[in-house]
């Protein structure tokens, strides 16, 4: 017990980062690296050739202000597009900076003995330490700063001052800022009009009112991740899919989660697989009986999406007609840089951490998804609110990121597990019930979606679903990152995407020749989903308004019910 408190209180002062952890792959890198003369050699050559083309490229710029820089930002990395940093001596700094990131990418990496995986972890701390000391994160060293307050007689530090107070105060004291009140659910925001038609302690199950005369008879069930709040895929009227497969003539049934507190923390994954989709589906077949149902996942949501299809093929339970699964994994062997929080040692940490609180802080969450984009989400930020004293407005995409819920103790421990550690999903040792899973039961189609920028499901990840051997799997990978990407109506500028339908039996395509080879289309892939779904879901018959009174199953309150707004 004492361990484990002393822990638990360790880890909220490092957001759950293993001190442990990060000692032990740093020796090991510092062993490798000790052993091996030859690398030792090639950092010694980079160090040299570094300073040489820095000093060259030095004498070059004090004569001249347009000579062209040699290093070049990542991928990505926007710190350094002003022209001003093209000026003595910012010039040199960022130069420098680069430099030096260049060379300890060099020095954490392709060492003989060192594991991948450590190599990435190793990489990636290396990443967020030089982060920390990057020139742009300087009053002196910025000149875009610099410039801002000679023009503006230092004004924009008074502004970061103020910026600065006003945050300070919105973390002590829990509040979210103002500017979001402007998007608030059933508003602004999750406006889509439906019903509640359940309600239990995990969900509530909404039904969303028709907008055609007539619709389709096999209904869509969408389960969303319970990380968030469901509205990510109901936001304005202008970008809900909701609202669009509303339109398109689909009858839609959502799940809204419970935002878990102390008294939930022995909440398990089963819980949420049989409170969650199990008991919808006993709902859904007694508003639309005798009709197959189209489930729809997302991210966390088409995980145990999977498990349940997964467990009802296991049981001759037929009900589902095809799966969807948006920016979701099922294999976490490749589950990208997210795993660099998920080993032993930091699960363990972690898991002390949610056993004192009885769950884990939406906070603690959002700092882990900052730290994969560190330099754009924290210290680019950070220079552009305090520094220069902006204040970025808030879309509804951003809104919805800043209402944060929070993730029951044992459900999150197991998920942590049994998913990203022992891989048991995609090996066949996921237990529902006595007995194992296996997600090749499963013989529905499946129409499965990547996104490009996806730091949390890597698009790669999310193609594994294409070697089910059993059935069709459509795999549709679109521009966007994780949320972005699946937001995309129709309109949105600067969309594309690229689809192919990989059938049962086929040879086997690895990701990178798959993107290569398909076909690359311009604009929102929504349609091209609905089409997919409008094939497989029977001819259209005269809508009905949510419930069924029939069945005893009236309506409980309007949409977007009461779990959302739960704090």
């Amino acid at each position: 017990m004492v361990d484990r408190a002393f822990k638990s209180t360790l880890a909220k002062m490092t957001k759950g980062l293993s001190p442990a952890g990060l000692a032990t792959k740093g020796f090991s890198w510092a062993a490798h690296l000790a052993l091996s003369p030859g690398k030792q050699m090639v950092l010694a050559n980079k160090a040299l050739e570094n300073n040489l083309l820095l000093w060259s490229h030095l004498g070059e710029a004090m004569l001249d202000e347009k000579a062209e820089p040699f290093a070049k930002p990542t991928n990505g990395d926007r710190r350094f597009q002003s022209e001003s940093w093209n000026k003595w001596p910012y010039n040199y700094l960022y130069q420098s900076f680069l430099l030096n990131q260049a060379w300890w990418q060099e020095a954490t990496t392709n060492i003989d003995g060192l594991s991948e995986k450590d190599e990435r972890e190793v990489s990636f701390v290396a990443r967020q330490l030089l982060d920390i000391f990057a020139p742009s994160n300087g009053v002196m060293t910025n000149p875009e700063v610099v410039n801002t307050a000679v023009q503006e007689g230092g004004m924009n530090f008074v502004r970061g001052a103020e910026n600065f107070m006003q945050d300070f105060e919105q973390y002590t004291s829990g509040k979210k800022p103002e500017a979001l009140e402007q998007f608030s659910p059933g508003k602004t925001v999750a406006v889509t009009p439906g019903k509640v038609v359940f309600r239990n302690h995990l969900i509530e199950l909404i039904q969303y009112s028709p907008t055609t005369e007539t619709v389709y008879p096999e209904p869509v069930f969408i389960v969303p991740a319970w990380i968030m709040k469901y509205y990510i895929l109901d936001l304005s009227a202008k970008n809900s899919l909701v609202k669009y497969l509303v339109d398109q003539g689909h009858t839609v049934f959502m799940v809204s989660w419970r935002n878990p507190t102390e008294e939930d923390r022995d909440l398990g994954m089963e819980d949420y697989r049989q409170q969650g989709i199990m008991d919808a589906l006993d709902v859904i077949n007694r508003i639309v009986p005798d009709e197959k149902i189209h489930g729809v996942g997302y991210c966390l949501g088409g995980t145990m999406l999977s498990i349940a299809a997964a467990a009802m093929a296991r049981d001759g339970d037929d009900r589902f007609g095809s799966l969807t699964t948006l920016a979701a994994q099922y294999d976490f062997t490749e589950a990208g840089e997210l795993m660099l929080f998920i080993r032993d040692s930091e699960v363990s940490y972690l898991t002390n951490m949610m056993w004192e609180q009885g769950y884990l802080q939406g906070t603690q969450m959002a700092g882990a998804f900052q730290l994969l984009r560190s330099n754009d989400l924290i210290w680019s930020r950070l220079v552009r609110e305090y520094l220069m004293g902006e204040r970025q407005g808030y879309n509804d995409l951003m809104a919805w990121n800043a209402d944060l819920t929070r993730m029951p103790y044992r459900m999150h421990a197991e998920y942590l597990r049994k998913l990203f550690l022992q891989n048991d999903l995609a090996s066949g040792r996921y237990m529902v019930g006595d007995r194992p899973i296996h997600i090749t039961d499963i013989r529905v189609p499946i129409f499965a979606v990547g996104t490009e920028k996806d730091h949390v499901a890597p698009w790669r990840s999310a193609y594994k679903i294409t070697s089910h051997p059993a059935t069709d799997v459509t795999f549709l990978l679109t521009s966007g990152g994780h949320n972005a990407g699946i937001v995309s109506e129709p309109g949105h500028p600067h969309r594309h995407y690229q689809v192919q339908t990989i059938k049962s039996g086929d040879p086997y395509v690895d990701p990178d020749t798959w993107r290569e080879k398909a076909a690359r289309k311009e604009g929102s892939w929504w349609p091209e989903w609905h089409a997919w779904l409008a094939e497989r879901s029977g001819e259209r018959r005269a809508a009905v308004e949510p419930g069924n009174t029939k069945v005893g199953l009236r309506p409980l309150c309007d949409a977007p019910g009461t779990y959302v707004f739960q704090d």
